[in-house]
């Protein structure tokens, strides 16, 4: 059941990035944009709380550090695709369930078994060749640094997240919580932006940005959930390389509606990647 979890997750989180994709091109505060998307999550997880009765426990306080990590590897991407070079900062990012599954290994002995081990590498390296660019050379790695916090903040927000379905926090007050703190950091890092550019961004302008936050949040939101949940039934390493595989989605997002067509590379990657998942279901 966590294989299914974690590839709907996968598919959501495709739908976020690709949504992201376009926003990307209308020209919003990404920051405002990011508060609000932070902020439906908070209100969707909020309510399904309340409603279904959850316990709000000390272990559920885990998901400020969520919260922090995912604010951060967001930060940090952002800052790097700004500095440094696309494909690299691509690459790293793509790289947290190598991460996750060595200190996963370290904290609570987590072991793959032989063929796990084989059908993990094959996920990952079908998902590094579709984020792979002939443009990336050993000698132009500017941004690297961006990057590889983005890989260790993102991989935080996955051994978190795992925690606290170990320490059995209920799922819906521990993502409230997670995203609360991500709106609350991207709300002051809004702010500070403005007093530094000195530039007021109009209230129509933040109530739409805003507005169009809270729609593309949705996707985020059940991808967490979905997430959370394939964290508490698999395996932490298997399930952070299932997700990973959400690029597949923005990739078909950018061939059909951006019309970007494929390379050799990208349809070689992608099929490595739906060979891994094959191999995890078989040998899970």
């Amino acid at each position: 059941m966590w294989l299914l979890y974690a590839l709907c997750a996968a598919l959501a989180f495709g739908i976020r990035g690709s949504l992201y994709h376009w926003t990307s091109t209308l020209g919003l505060s990404r920051n405002i944009m990011l508060c609000g998307v932070f902020a439906s999550g908070a209100l969707i997880n909020g309510i399904a709380a309340i409603i279904t009765g959850a316990e709000w426990n000390t272990a559920s306080l885990i998901g400020l550090q969520m919260g922090l990590f995912s604010f951060a590897a967001s930060a940090c991407m952002y800052q790097g695709f700004a500095v440094g070079k696309a494909s690299l900062i691509a690459i790293l990012s793509a790289l947290p369930p190598v991460v996750v599954v060595l200190v996963a290994y370290m904290i609570w002995n987590e072991q793959l078994h032989a063929m796990q081990w084989l059908a993990f590498v094959v996920l990952v390296c079908g998902v590094l060749i579709i984020r792979y660019s002939n443009d990336l050379s050993w000698r132009n790695l500017q941004g690297a640094q961006w990057g590889i916090l983005t890989m260790l903040f993102f991989a935080g927000n996955d051994l978190s997240t795992k925690w606290s379905t170990l320490e059995g926090a209920s799922a819906f007050p521990t993502l409230t919580n997670m995203f609360v703190m991500g709106m609350t950091c991207f709300a002051l890092l809004a702010l500070l932006d403005e007093r530094k550019t000195q530039q007021t961004v109009f209230v129509s302008s933040r109530k739409r940005t805003f507005g169009i936050g809270l729609a593309v949040g949705i996707t985020n939101s059940v991808g967490m959930i979905l997430m959370i949940k394939a964290f508490g039934l698999g395996m932490t390493g298997l399930v952070s390389a299932i997700v990973a595989m959400n690029v597949v989605v923005i990739l078909l997002y950018t061939r059909f509606f951006a019309k970007v067509p494929f390379t050799r590379l990208e349809l070689g990657g992608m099929g490595l990647a739906f060979v891994g998942v094959l191999l995890i279901h078989l040998f899970k």
